[in-house]
């Protein structure tokens, strides 16, 4: 299937996600009653014994509870015969306003069913999550991402962790393992996806939360050049937003 994947019908992508408050205490009574109910059957707050309170940074995982602070969005192109990938940013104070420029160059690609979409457990996650909050915004779901009705050869979408397992579905693996086994160089960084609560409410610095993002977009587009059998990309030729 790879082999017949062109790199340039290819849209990869990476979201970074923030509970809905900064905290449990900002949450109204309705929405505190409802978080209670999800935080009891949340694996690692049952797991380290934690209140509703303590886990709430946890919320952003939920589409329910959360939102989408970053998305950040990755192709491939030649330039005096050199391939090259080049990155953009969408984020806001507003989530709906970024969901819209993301949606409007997500269609502005997706104009034909060979072009996909890629994310590292972007099946499980990305994918989902921005559907979800589509509908939560008032949005319509771009199709490459309205799974209602499809045949699963329908649906254009590549993960590379799901590709990594090769049918073992309780394996996970990490983006930061995949590359570090397969000899990718990643930028050192300040900030990790557990900080991103953190960076986003008390630093209020979206942009750094951007640069993160686009750091991942650009290794998973080195780990699906790993499985398709071709040279990695040279960092002096990936494009980083500013």
């Amino acid at each position: 299937m790879l082999s017949q994947i062109s790199l340039f019908d290819v849209m990869f992508i990476d979201i970074e996600t923030a509970p809905q408050k900064e905290n449990y205490d900002l949450l109204d009574d309705a929405t505190k009653a409802l978080w209670d109910k999800k935080a009891e059957i949340d694996f690692y707050a049952k797991k380290n014994n934690l209140n509703p309170a303590e886990t709430y940074d946890r919320a952003g995982i939920y589409a329910e509870f959360g939102k989408i602070v970053c998305i950040s969005v990755g192709l491939f192109f030649t330039e005096n015969g050199e391939l090259k990938f080049k990155l953009k940013s969408f984020y806001d104070e507003h989530e709906k306003q970024l969901l819209r420029e993301f949606i409007d160059t997500l269609n502005n690609f997706c104009k034909s069913p060979k072009q996909l979409l890629c994310a590292h457990n972007g099946k499980e996650f990305d994918f989902p999550y921005i559907a979800r909050r589509c509908l939560i915004n008032g949005l319509e779901i771009p199709n490459v991402l309205n799974l209602a009705g499809k045949k699963p050869w329908e649906i254009n979408h590549l993960d590379t962790m799901e590709l990594w397992k090769f049918g073992d579905y309780k394996h996970y693996t990490s983006l930061s393992l995949l590359a570090h086994v397969f000899g990718i160089p990643t930028p050192k960084d300040d900030i990790d996806g557990s900080m991103v609560h953190q960076v986003y409410y008390q630093e209020k610095n979206v942009k750094r939360i951007a640069d993160y993002c686009q750091k991942d977009v650009a290794t998973t587009a080195q780990v699906l050049l790993k499985y398709m059998g071709k040279p990695l990309i040279e960092d002096n030729n990936i494009v980083y937003a500013q």
